[in-house]
């Protein structure tokens, strides 16, 4: 059985927004009413101790309490106490997921990595770096060393990078069709593209790239950056976003593209001896029932390669 995370408690209610939360639930809910071996477990907030490792302690005030509002909103959700109580059970969800890839080989969060989230402010959609709070708790329990961070959300993962600048055994391979800065994205990746550094790694994807071309890209640059980064875990940013019908995207990619995707990324983990944990990220197609298809899909495609369930 493959564990995976999710409370009831990453719910927050946004209004209308293009954010889709009520999906973590409704991919829940689609895993449970699958055959799939899969276990759901319930995580424990996240602690203040936790997300200071990461994020500046005037940061998790504004959240705490909405004052400056502009902070508090910098993520571009309304503020409330639900929604500073809910990123604490997601990023805790990231936290046990990863403890959970490193006992089992395998394990997956049922919320997102929150990769545009910064140290004093979040972008994107994103509150907290669950990815990088997470590495940084297994790092202080002395359970990892080194660490990868795939990222293929659609867009580029522009927070994680900033973290890394002071992390120089954790890394990240983002492989994306929109750049994300200063709080915008930027569709066109050929005229203007996120840069390289030491261990930040920047792969944009054309637009109009189809299921043929990703998949190639993605199997001539993983390889070498596992090798680079001689990680201990990988943690990978499994985007619904790259998906053809999203408002975002410029990719012409369809379901099944995408769990190859996701069925080629597990399956170097396991030849590799890599474990690997996985969060669900992107998706804003309008019709979330396809959005909940893509992030079951990579449960499938875990299950497929580490449990041997058919394709």
């Amino acid at each position: 059985m493959i564990p995976i995370w999710h409370s009831s408690r990453y719910f927050a209610d946004l209004g209308p927004h293009i954010m889709p939360i009520r999906k973590f639930g409704l991919v829940r809910e689609a895993l449970e009413n699958s055959t799939l071996p899969v276990q759901i477990l319930e995580p424990e907030p996240v602690s203040d101790t936790d997300l200071l490792r990461v994020h500046s302690a005037a940061y998790l005030e504004a959240m705490r309490t909405g004052e400056p509002l502009a902070l508090a909103q910098s993520q571009k959700f309304p503020w409330s106490p639900a929604l500073s109580e809910a990123v604490r059970w997601t990023n805790g969800g990231c936290i046990a997921a990863l403890r959970g890839a490193l006992e089992r080989g395998v394990a997956g969060n049922l919320a997102s990595g929150f990769h545009h989230s910064h140290a004093e402010h979040g972008e994107g959609f994103c509150t907290y770096n669950g990815l990088i709070v997470a590495l940084e708790r297994l790092r202080s329990e002395g359970r990892l060393k080194r660490a990868l961070v795939l990222d293929m959300d659609l867009h580029y993962g522009n927070g994680t990078a900033s973290l890394l600048q002071d992390r120089p055994d954790f890394y990240q391979l983002s492989i994306y069709g929109n750049w994300y800065k200063k709080n915008l994205a930027y569709r066109d990746v050929s005229s203007e593209r996120a840069p390289d550094t030491e261990n930040a790694w920047s792969v944009p994807v054309a637009n109009g790239a189809g299921g043929e071309e990703y998949l190639g890209i993605l199997q001539e640059h993983l390889p070498g950056a596992i090798d680079r980064s001689r990680p201990d875990v990988l943690l990978y940013q499994a985007g619904a976003d790259p998906y053809q019908e999203d408002p975002y995207s410029p990719l012409l990619l369809d379901h099944a593209d995408l769990r190859a995707r996701d069925q080629w990324v597990f399956e170097q983990c396991r030849a590799r001896g890599i474990p690997v944990m996985w969060v669900l990220a992107g998706g804003y197609t309008p019709d979330v029932s396809k959005v909940v298809e893509v992030h079951v899909n990579t449960a499938r495609a875990a299950c497929a390669v580490f449990e041997g369930t058919p394709v």
